[in-house]
């Protein structure tokens, strides 16, 4: 960090003396982070394994376990690790990435060639992977502008701490000095041992990974990039059309040979070990539990959907939707914004929508106030009229109540009680 300031502290020294711009100083840093050199131990490491400093170079990426690996070709022909990074964050599950917005970070086979490479990244430092291959455009899988770069921020991206970032950078540039037209990233969901398969042989992703391991393994036997290819929409390795006709993605695969027939018996050799071991380890009931992986193409429209709503300002939940097995949809965290331009935006208008509501609301409850005020007061004044309207009590008016005349029977009654006393 102290490294980092001295640095800046002489660029803004060397703009005070030649008066550059602010656009000059971008690029000054920006060539600086380019152009960093390989640390001291990783030049010595290379000497001692047969590389030079411009041999081509090899990435490898493995999501559970977080590393992305460097390897280069020694002066054997043979390819040999040479550094290894965390990868500092990837965005989504394990598994491949299927359409524009969904947030998963490609899985396959890439290649890099110079003009993927961006010293002015808004990432500190990155490269284009070169999704979609041939593969993801045979299959319909959408998306653009994977990268690996720094900054430790991801949207689907692999990124990286920048020191880390810099030295990959580094590995490729030099590589490309040396005459190396493009490289290969070879992007996995994990290392792919008997172990881990078995973990994973349950899992909606699996036949893809297959897929994968063998050129994995085409990798791990030989140490050589794999020859890759691709037809009937799958991947196919190490082979060569008997009729010398190109592969079509999307069309038959040819009648092929592999390229070295060497190959195809150490292939068979390690895939019949490989076979008892994978039934070892199913057999297994200790074995760690799977990561979370994308169910498919019907999860990662979810995901691409609440991508959409959010880039438009729309408050959706902070982190994006699952789907279990089952296909519910699973929605977790508070709701929020993204903060951004367009989610300031949005809520600018949802704060003045909600303005005009209470508005509305306190307008009506005035007026119900006002129409039950007004209702009350007529009510008063009927009353008071009806009142009015009643002929009202007076002296004039007190009738005397006479009580009337006894009748002649009534008083010899009373003369006969008075008699016998009762």
């Amino acid at each position: 960090m102290i490294h980092r300031y001295a640095r800046v502290a002489l660029f803004l020294g060397a703009l005070a003396l030649v008066g550059c711009t602010e656009q000059d100083y971008k690029e000054m840093a920006y060539g600086a982070r380019a152009n960093a050199k390989l640390s001291p131990e990783i030049v010595r490491a290379m000497a001692s394994k047969g590389m030079s400093r411009t041999s081509p170079v090899l990435g490898r990426i493995f999501k559970e376990e977080g590393k992305l690996e460097v390897w280069k070709q020694k002066s054997n022909g043979r390819y040999d690790i040479i550094a290894s990074y965390d990868i500092c964050k990837f965005s989504g599950k394990l598994g491949p990435k299927y359409i524009e917005g969904d947030r998963q970070a490609p899985e396959g086979f890439y290649m890099v060639r110079p003009g993927q490479m961006n010293p002015n990244s808004s990432y500190h430092l990155s490269f284009d992977i070169g999704y979609p291959n041939a593969y993801d455009r045979a299959n319909g899988r959408t998306g653009a502008h994977l990268m690996v770069h720094g900054d430790c921020s991801s949207s689907g991206c692999y990124s990286m701490k920048n020191g880390p970032m810099e030295q990959i950078y580094a590995f490729a540039r030099d590589a490309f000095e040396g005459g190396q037209t493009e490289f290969q990233i070879q992007a996995f969901p994990f290392r792919m041992t008997a172990a881990n398969m078995a973990r994973y042989r349950n899992d909606p992703n699996y036949a893809f990974w297959q897929m994968l391991k063998e050129g994995y393994d085409h990798f791990e036997l030989t140490k050589v990039p794999p020859k890759v290819d691709v037809c009937e929409k799958r991947y196919v390795f190490n082979q060569t059309p008997l009729d010398g006709r190109p592969f079509s993605a999307t069309g038959a695969c040819p009648a092929t040979t592999t390229v070295s027939p060497e190959l195809a018996t150490a292939y068979q050799s390690h895939k019949a070990k490989f076979d008892v071991e994978f039934a070892t380890f199913s057999a297994k009931t200790d074995l760690a539990s799977p990561k979370p992986s994308i169910v498919g193409v019907k999860e990662a429209g979810v995901v691409s959907d609440w991508t959409k709503r959010r880039a438009r300002g729309e408050r959706v939940s902070v982190e994006p939707p699952s789907m279990a097995a089952d296909g519910t949809v699973v929605v977790s965290g508070p709701m929020g914004r993204a903060d951004s331009e367009a989610g300031r935006r949005m809520a600018a208008l949802e704060a003045a929508e909600a303005a005009r509501k209470k508005d509305a609301e306190e307008k009506a409850a005035a007026k119900a106030a006002e129409d039950a005020r007004k209702a009350a007061e007529k009510t008063a004044k009927d009353e008071a009229k009806r009142e009015a309207s009643m002929p009202k009590a007076g002296p004039e008016a007190v009738q005397v109540v006479e009580p009337e005349p006894e009748s002649r029977l009534g008083k010899v009654g009373k003369r006969i009680s008075n008699l016998f006393g009762s």
